[in-house]
């Protein structure tokens, strides 16, 4: 892919004229640029960082790039699928950069790096970065930036000391970890100095005006589309949700500051629109935002959504969908046991679920997308059965509909009332079961790989002593059996993969994240685990 694919893109946003003596700043995405250039958190910090005139932006991916500075000040990167890690370190070297903070030299970039995997838990990869940005980027990136003016022509960890002083700004190496064994639990996590903050605060953004897309083109993975964010976090807070507890608070855009304007300046460049958000039909003026879009002018756009809540299946969304081109609609229902529903703190019956079903079909969609989880704490065999049971209900109560279940294997995330459990063991058994279960009655079952939650779990509540780890698979490759390779290598250097990825961790054990607070106190989501422990 050549250069050309940047004269395909129609910005929505006008780049600042450059002041004299800009930043030179690459902001890398680690994957290639069809996924990049689809990631709405991408976009909108690269339309940020090109707004700022002090600010001299270059892109990077893995297969394009923009011409690039020959002396980088900061390299930046996104980072939204834990196992893109490797290509940050493969960037990284690319550009002659040492892959470890600490190996760098006053003369050498300050690599920072942003987004949900960094926010969740960014200590696998702290090692890596002189500075990790948690939180929501809306200030928190103008903040950072402002703070690195002030000292921009100071020695590396004078930069470093200014930078740790700014709501959201963690730098790993300005606190010390220590262990209860070389391969045990850790022991403590302290700032290296007085003048650190002991807790790092993540950013919050609590304004009304949500992100939309800053660019259309064609060669994004979801060719031409618009893309609006419709809320923010989630007020169901399922016990597992790292997308609903890590985001706290719940907020909406404003339909008329927010997605009314932003609809209407993407809809003068294309005619596909995109609803992002967690559960976009608990936005409080949903009906209002379908009512705007039925508008006759907006006939010919073809509309998208992420995920809806179960028992807000109406026949007027279902038909909105339906005349603007969409097939299909998806609804999470993680099981189809009351009781799991009840320990993960889903809000649902299983007759709402039918009913979904009923005014998905009533309104012409073809088919209904329903998302479940194997293996989750206090789950038995016999709820299984009953999530075979209900899809297979669900096939004879709507014929003519077609079912597809997407099923994943529950992982621990850090900054949830689960991060304590650790992957079910019988989760394969468990998906393979109902795979059996389902397809032999022509339901389409679609399991995400047990290997990949593995991996995911060990990602999701790792320590810095990880990064060892990392840097051995890279070369291995990404498969599950690398990492079992590496852990051997490594013996006695780390604790074995069970212990991050399969045990269950006392609820007084220090946590790799300890420092770093989340939207809730320890002892709320100790709380949110005892009333779903009542259940099991």
């Amino acid at each position: 892919m050549s250069n050309s694919v940047f004269s395909l893109e129609k910005r929505l946003f006008t780049p600042a004229n450059l002041a004299d003596n800009a930043i030179p700043l690459i902001y890398a995405f680690p994957n290639e640029y069809s996924v990049g250039i689809t990631s709405l958190g991408y976009q909108v910090v690269w339309a940020l960082l090109s707004q700022r005139p002090d600010i001299d932006v270059s892109r990077l991916f893995t297969d394009v790039r923009e011409p690039l500075p020959t002396q980088a000040e900061l390299i930046g990167f996104s980072l939204s699928w834990e196992l893109d890690y490797v290509n940050v370190l493969n960037l990284l070297e690319d550009q002659q950069v040492p892959l470890r903070a600490g190996d760098r030299s006053d003369d050498q970039p300050l690599v920072f790096g942003g987004g949900p995997v960094l926010t969740a838990n960014p200590e696998p990869f702290a090692a890596f970065f002189d500075v990790i940005l948690l939180g929501d980027g809306e200030t928190l990136l103008d903040d950072f930036l402002d703070a690195y003016q002030q000292v921009r022509e100071n020695s590396r960890r004078h930069q470093l000391k200014a930078l740790a002083q700014v709501p959201g700004v963690y730098i790993p190496a300005l606190y010390e970890v220590t262990y209860i064994s070389d391969d045990g639990p850790l022991a403590a996590i302290s700032p290296i100095d007085s003048d650190v903050p002991a807790v790092v605060q993540k950013q919050t953004y609590r304004g009304n005006v949500l992100s939309a897309s800053t660019v259309v083109t064609e060669k994004a993975a979801w060719e031409n589309i618009f893309m609006v964010e419709v809320v923010r976090s989630c007020p169901e807070m399922c016990r597992f949700c790292l997308a609903s507890y890590l985001t706290l608070p719940f907020r909406s855009a404003s339909i008329e500051a927010s997605l009314i304007p932003a609809i209407e300046r993407g809809l003068e460049q294309t005619r596909r629109l995109g609803l992002l958000g967690a559960s976009i039909t608990q936005h409080p003026e949903f009906e209002a935002l379908l009512d705007y879009i039925s508008q006759p002018q907006y006939d010919d756009v073809r509309l998208s959504m992420s995920s809806v809540r179960t028992n807000t299946v109406t026949p007027q969304l279902a038909k909105t969908l339906v005349s603007h081109g969409a097939k299909s609609i998806t609804i999470a229902i993680e099981s189809g046991s009351q009781k799991v529903r009840d320990i993960v703190n889903k809000k649902l019956d299983t007759n709402e679920i039918t009913a979904a079903a009923q005014q998905a079909k009533a309104g012409g969609l073809k088919s209904l997308k329903l998302y479940g989880m194997a293996g989750v704490p206090g789950e038995e065999q016999e709820d299984l059965s009953e999530t075979a049971n209900l899809l297979i209900r669900l096939k004879k109560q709507v014929p003519g509909l077609r079912l597809t279940l997407g099923c994943s294997t529950f992982v621990p995330k850090g900054h949830t009332p689960f991060q304590w459990y650790g992957v079910n063991r019988q989760a394969e058994k468990r998906l393979k079961f109902l795979q059996k279960q389902l397809r032999s009655q022509g339901i389409d079952f679609r399991p995400e790989s047990y290997s990949w939650s593995v991996i995911q779990a060990l990602i999701s509540r790792g320590d810095r002593r990880l990064a060892s780890l990392l840097e051995l698979t890279r070369g291995y490759g990404d498969t599950l059996g690398s990492y079992r390779r590496a852990f051997k290598d490594l013996k006695g250097q780390l604790p074995p993969l069970d212990f991050y990825v399969h045990d269950q961790w006392p609820t007084d054990r220090v946590l790799p994240w300890e420092h770093l607070a989340g939207p809730l106190p320890k002892a709320t989501l100790i709380k949110h685990l005892t009333e779903a422990q009542q259940v099991m």
